[in-house]
């Protein structure tokens, strides 16, 4: 029987996906659990999701784990959260390591609990020398709190004369991101259903493909991330030219 990896061309791969990972939520509640029921379910997902990008040769994996907007949310389900999260980097950093996998995190992470944040950074020490894979956790991270990091920045840089205001362009305003030492995802995959992009990335998935499926977080198993790359692979990447620019 032919898999959705076998139609995979490992010669095409996309360097980086990222994923919006959705739906933890609603899984629980069909079930009539809590919410956190479905969050601690999703753990499985990410586990066999970075194990299959791994697998085949993808170099970043990037996971949308907690947005700034997500604090807003019952501080009860936020404490749990963030319990989950010291539970799941402690136990999972095997898998890292038998995976060769670095672990990688973007967002606000001074606002992270202290016991989160130790918990966190001993994870990307002990795998920095890993080289098969980058898998970043977007913590308490949104694209409007990144933009705007990056802008106060430059301002301040501009306000101390260390930098001229005529040279700004596209390529300085990247170097200010919190994203500038990975490319830019060619691979944007959304579960649940949902249609939105959730202030997730928004500067670097300007020419991303976007893959939305109706499987809820929980739910989402290797070959589906195998499917979302076949979909990729079937797509025409014109960066703004014409196919028959593209073709040439």
């Amino acid at each position: 029987m032919t898999t959705w990896k076998d139609k995979i061309d490992l010669d095409r791969l996309p360097k980086h996906i990222a994923i919006i990972m959705d739906g933890n939520g609603r899984w629980a509640k069909q079930r009539g659990k809590l919410r956190t029921f479905g969050h601690s379910h999703g753990v499985k997902a990410v586990r066999e999701t970075a194990e299959a990008a791994a697998e085949i040769g993808i170099r970043f994996l990037t996971l949308y784990a907690f947005s700034t907007e997500n604090w807003n949310r019952p501080q009860s389900e936020v404490n749990a959260l963030m319990k989950l999260l010291v539970k799941t980097i402690h136990r999972e950093t095997k898998t890292l390591h038998d995976n060769d996998i670095r672990l990688l995190a973007i967002g606000d992470l001074d606002s992270l609990p202290d016991v989160t944040y130790r918990e966190l950074n001993d994870a990307i020490k002990e795998t920095s020398d890993h080289k098969r894979m980058s898998m970043i956790l977007a913590l308490s991270y949104s694209s409007r709190w990144e933009i705007t990091q990056a802008a106060r920045k430059i301002a301040l840089a501009v306000n101390e004369n260390k930098l001229d205001p005529n040279t700004i362009d596209q390529k300085l305003f990247e170097s200010y991101l919190i994203t500038r030492n990975f490319p830019d995802p060619e691979l944007l995959i959304r579960t649940s259903g949902e249609y939105r992009i959730s202030n997730y990335l928004l500067w670097q998935i300007a020419y991303s493909e976007l893959y939305f499926t109706p499987k809820l977080w929980p739910d989402f198993r290797k070959e589906d991330l195998y499917e979302a790359i076949v979909d990729f692979q079937k797509r025409e990447r014109r960066f703004g030219k014409t196919s028959e620019q593209v073709i040439r």
